[in-house]
């Protein structure tokens, strides 16, 4: 019986080496089941990330670049993962200024805060200074930062990271069907061919 027992776990652990190996070797997993996209008719790539990460600070410009030549069919999706407490106050911040329509104006001061200057930005009170630097109405960042909507995204936040099986950022969802990272694709530079070689063949079909 234990020898039966034996070999059953030691054909899981071949399997899922197996698996591993060649997950690195592609530069992608697949997703299973694949997710439903936002627009059946583009190609979605979603990006996770957190503020605090220093891997997706580092990966910042290279994703900013690939965005400049963008194909019109390729939906762009910023996705703040929200696994404990900070995450979620970051996610949070992520969340008020896409209400207010500021991401493009937030975003990349906003890792630079927390990454280079060091700033603590998690609470409402911590937050409203550096929105107000960047041309938002006290008043009005008050008032998404306790909207609804708002509320509302960071509750599905947790529950995103899940679907994905994603366990850690900086992470790549293409089409809701392949993941990759920069531990799977081997850096940052060879994610950015993944994402490029899986949008071409996703635009084929």
């Amino acid at each position: 019986m234990l020898k039966k027992i034996t070999k059953t776990c030691l054909f899981f652990l071949l399997f899922a080496f197996s698996a591993l190996l060649r997950a690195e070797s592609v530069g992608y997993e697949t997703i299973s089941p694949a997710q439903p996209t936002h627009d059946p008719a583009k190609v979605e790539v979603i990006e996770f990330f957190w503020y605090g990460c220093p891997h997706c600070y580092d990966f910042e410009p290279l994703l900013n670049k690939w965005k400049e030549n963008l194909p019109k069919n390729v939906e762009f999706i910023r996705q703040p993962a929200a696994f404990n407490e900070t995450w979620t106050k970051h996610a949070k911040a992520y969340y008020t200024a896409e209400a207010l329509g500021v991401v493009d104006k937030i975003h990349a001061d906003f890792f630079e805060a927390v990454q280079k200057k060091g700033q603590d930005l998690e609470t409402e009170e911590q937050l409203v200074p550096f929105f107000v630097a960047h041309g938002v109405k006290e008043a009005d960042f008050r008032e998404a930062y306790n909207s609804f909507p708002v509320d509302a995204k960071i509750r599905q936040a947790g529950a995103m990271a899940a679907r994905y099986g994603i366990t850690g950022v900086p992470a790549i969802i293409i089409n809701g069907k392949y993941k990759t990272n920069g531990k799977i694709a081997g850096s940052h530079e060879k994610m950015i061919e993944v994402m490029n070689k899986l949008i071409e063949q996703e635009s084929k079909k």
